[in-house]
């Protein structure tokens, strides 16, 4: 890697804050936007930088624009500059306002019924801060740019970030009542050999502890698949066959009916990835502190006890 050596003295705030939003984001174009710049002003506040301290702060990666290990010092120095100008705003009561975005990435039915309520929950406390919520279903990512929080399935395995295990959720059997009526309901695991499941795409899924779920029954024919768990939900309800799903999403719907209980009973556990340093943000920790908040609130609907 090029290293710079000439330095032309202190780095300025502003070009900090410029790499606040890029290493945030990962795309100088977001951070344009964000920043109300142009793509232009961003490249050159950029390479300002780099010329004041002396090296490298971003390289590109597949992703993005991703931190040095130079570019993350700068970043915390960043961070501190963000923190005291955001000081200096107080909210009608005299307390410190939040506001920023920050950006959660989940799986489908995380998003809707943890994450989005959760995000609500921050919205009414704290106007000004945004929530963007991406619902994908992926393992931990190890370079996060763009990205404030990941909720994965299964303990993650990352470098330089922080895991925090959120709690457990039960998938469970599921079959439509109409279903069930013109097919009989299953009376024990080698029974279920004669039902078509209702489930991810295998050769798409990415996470390994969504895999081996399905290890309960593996004579069971696959049926309706998909990358999103409420199609799994609406192919179960359309009678496609019996469909492995979340608890605390099937037993929302009275026309689902939860099949050998006992028997079929996968327990999973949620968990958050995200740096310590972007942790430090007040606005990211109030959206942390409120998905934990309604992680402890559907404790027994996420194990299907609700």
């Amino acid at each position: 890697m090029h290293i710079m050596t000439a330095t032309t003295g202190h780095p300025s705030a502003d070009d900090l804050l410029v790499l606040l939003a890029v290493g945030r984001s990962g795309r100088y174009t977001t951070a344009a936007e964000e920043l109300g710049l142009n793509h232009t002003t961003i490249s050159r506040r950029i390479a300002a930088l780099e010329q004041s301290i002396g090296g490298r702060v971003l390289t590109r990666g597949a992703g993005g624009w991703e931190l040095t290990d130079l570019g993350r010092e700068a970043l915390s120095a960043a961070e501190v500059v963000e923190s005291a100008v955001r000081s200096l705003s107080v909210d009608s009561g005299g307390d410190r306002a939040l506001e920023g975005v920050v950006r959660i990435s989940a799986t489908d039915g995380f998003s809707a019924y943890i994450a989005a309520p959760a995000a609500a929950r921050v919205q009414r406390e704290h106007p000004k801060i945004a929530v963007e919520i991406v619902a994908t279903t992926r393992p931990a990512t190890q370079q996060r740019s763009g990205l404030d929080v990941e909720v994965v399935v299964g303990e993650p395995k990352v470098h330089r970030a922080k895991a925090i295990r959120l709690g457990d959720y039960c998938l469970g059997l599921y079959g439509a009542r109409k279903y069930l009526r013109k097919h009989g309901t299953p009376t024990s695991i080698a029974d279920l050999s004669r039902f078509p499941l209702v489930y991810f795409i295998d050769a798409m899924l990415q996470v390994d502890d969504l895999d081996v779920a399905t290890s309960f029954a593996p004579d069971m024919r696959e049926s309706v698949t998909s990358t999103n768990v409420f199609v799994h939900v609406e192919a179960t309800r359309a009678s496609a066959g019996l469909g492995l799903l979340p608890c605390f999403m099937a037993d929302r719907h009275d026309d689902l009916i939860r099949v050998l209980p006992d028997q079929v009973a996968v327990r999973l556990t949620y968990w958050l990835v995200t740096r310590a340093e972007t942790l430090r943000r007040p606005e990211v920790a109030a959206v942390v502190d409120a998905i934990r908040t309604q992680m402890a609130e559907n404790h027994d609907v996420l194990l299907g006890r609700g």
